[in-house]
């Protein structure tokens, strides 16, 4: 048990998104805000000031056109172009869409449509979709191509429109920026791993609360690495956000391939990432270190520097150097988020001297509820609740498990055009996660899983599939892994069930034997009873989420 009073750190207050990047401008304009690879390979370093000049051209560009109050979504791999955008909207009388690109054509157009967007920023990836799904989209009036060199008949190119607005007058534009922060400000659609998608609102009010108090409970440094989609708040909001009212530096990984090359090129101090990528990356370097036969030196140099730490002396960044060198040399801190962290692998970045920081988070929340710092950092929980929310668990079990409830200056607005499932989710005040956790005596919260994915046996027994799939992933061939209920013949859930995808060939006995070991521990009903061995990866959502296979 920590037993650590939280201390929330001081943070500048402001009101806007306008005000917010103000700040920036006026305090560090000279900074440099975003550095990107140009199609040439080299290096482009953009100062606050001058995006914030990009921000005001395009804006005055689309206020010129009739567009400064419109629904205008953006449909495009991370990119530097995104993110002027974006905030060019957030400034705006509008509302901002971030559209999966990952999407099927008809899901985009859906979208498109459902969001009432009246402008679309598209890559150049998008243009051929554009062309052969416009007719279905027929309240949009304009489409605008990050990568187009001229104007045609249908698709506006983004530089023509950037140097019309930079010789525009900008007091039209900057008219519109005093909009009702109560208002919807973002509309953004959760990726599903079941069901329809829903429109997600958030009012700029929600994303300013989360930017200021997500940044007095947990800290950035002066460079980050933004390796996750834009689409989700998680990045746009936590990374994008949050840097720009810490002024710091946001270095674009593009393509996820090249992410230790950008470590190495960028020297990040921090990186937003899902559990899957430190997953991945924590099991290269334990195999490799078996492989080389050097994670018995490592076993040792852990034993060391543990001890070292207790008498004050950090003998981590001299006895893990190769490792630091791997992540940039300069790397001091990794915030996950999306699903709970396997504590071990907390406890591996911690021991060679990166913090490993859970949190917890949902689209409807803005996205942040809780997250863990350096000077509280247990790897079991997900953290303390932001200073301007309440949590309660509902209806908690005889072990305290129940849905998480919260209310606050993060929580939306409610589902775009979805009354229904709006008074469902928002309930006496509360908004109904539908996400199944308990509160420790410290007030940090831990998550058991999805209530949707919740599994409940003939027995009467309650099992949280996500529990176990962590413990399972700690058998090496495993890559990934999903549980689920067996039936009998009465179609009853009757006991569990794994099916798994492997990184290395394994027979499939070895692998139930490697699976029975791991839980050996675990009372009967959270064994498993039939495994099934895949031969491909699960199907993802875009943010890295297995979409759980349905089932008879």
């Amino acid at each position: 048990m920590f037993h650590k009073k939280v201390v929330h750190a001081p943070v500048r207050p402001f009101s806007s998104i306008r005000e917010m990047l103000s700040l920036a401008v006026t305090e560090d304009g000279n900074k440099i805000a975003y550095k990107f690879k140009q199609k040439d390979g080299s290096i482009a370093e953009v100062s606050y000031r001058r995006f914030y000049n990009t921000v005001e051209a395009l804006g005055a560009a689309l206020a010129e056109m009739g567009y400064g109050k419109s629904h205008i979504a953006c449909i495009s791999e991370n990119r530097y172009d995104w993110i002027c955008a974006y905030l060019t909207v957030l400034q705006s009388a509008g509302v901002y869409v971030p559209v999966d690109k990952e999407l099927p054509a008809d899901n985009k157009v859906f979208l498109v449509n459902n969001s009432e967007s009246e402008v679309v920023f598209i890559s150049g990836r998008q243009a051929q979709w554009v062309r052969e799904n416009h007719e279905k989209m027929p309240g949009v009036k304009c489409y605008i191509c990050f990568d187009a060199e001229e104007d045609d008949e249908l698709i506006l190119s983004y530089q023509k429109l950037l140097q019309k607005g930079e010789v525009l007058d900008k007091t039209a534009y900057d008219a519109l920026l005093h909009s009702d922060p109560q208002e919807l400000k973002m509309l953004v659609y959760t990726s599903g791993t079941t069901g329809i998608a829903k429109g997600v609102m958030l009012s700029e009010h929600n994303l300013c609360s989360s930017v200021y108090y997500g940044l007095q409970v947990s800290q950035i440094y002066d460079t980050g690495l933004s390796i996750l989609p834009y689409n989700h708040t998680y990045e746009s909001v936590c990374d994008i956000l949050v840097n720009i009212h810490f002024h710091a530096t946001i270095c674009i990984n593009a393509v996820m391939k090249d992410l230790f090359k950008d470590m190495q090129l960028y020297h990040p101090t921090n990186i937003y990432m899902v559990p899957a990528v430190a997953e991945f990356i924590y099991s290269n370097i334990m195999r490799n270190l078996k492989k080389q036969d050097k994670l018995k030196t490592f076993e040792k140099g852990v034993k060391l520097s543990r001890a070292a730490l207790k008498l004050g002396i950090d003998l981590r960044p001299k006895l893990f150097r190769e490792l630091h060198v791997l992540f940039g040399g300069r790397l001091r801190k990794i915030v996950c988020g999306g699903a709970p962290i396997r504590p071990e692998i907390g406890e591996f970045f911690g021991d060679i001297g990166i913090a490993l920081i859970g949190g917890y988070g949902i689209t409807e929340c803005s996205p942040l509820v809780s997250v863990n710092d350096e000077n509280c950092n247990d790897y079991h929980t997900v953290g303390h609740r932001l200073p301007c929310l309440e949590w309660s668990i509902d209806e908690p079990n005889e072990e305290g498990i129940g849905e998480i409830l919260v209310k606050g200056d993060v929580v939306m607005l409610g589902y775009y055009k979805m009354p229904e499932q709006t008074a469902e989710a928002m309930r006496g005040g509360w908004f109904h996660t539908g996400d199944y956790g308990y509160i420790t005596p410290d007030d940090q919260l831990v998550i058991t899983g999805r209530k949707k994915n919740l599994i409940v046996l003939d027995n009467g027994k309650n099992v949280y599939p996500e529990e176990i799939e962590n413990l399972i992933m700690r058998v090496d061939c495993v890559q990934e892994v999903v549980v689920f209920g067996v039936k009998n013949e009465k179609g009853d859930e009757h006991s569990l069930g794994a099916e798994v995808y492997l990184n290395t060939p394994t027979p499939e006995k070895e692998v139930k034997d490697l699976i029975a070991k791991e839980l050996k521990d675990q009372p009967t009903y959270k064994k498993i009873s039939k495994v099934i061995v895949r031969d491909e990866p699960f199907e993802k959502t875009s943010s890295n989420k297995i979409i759980r296979p349905k089932r008879d």
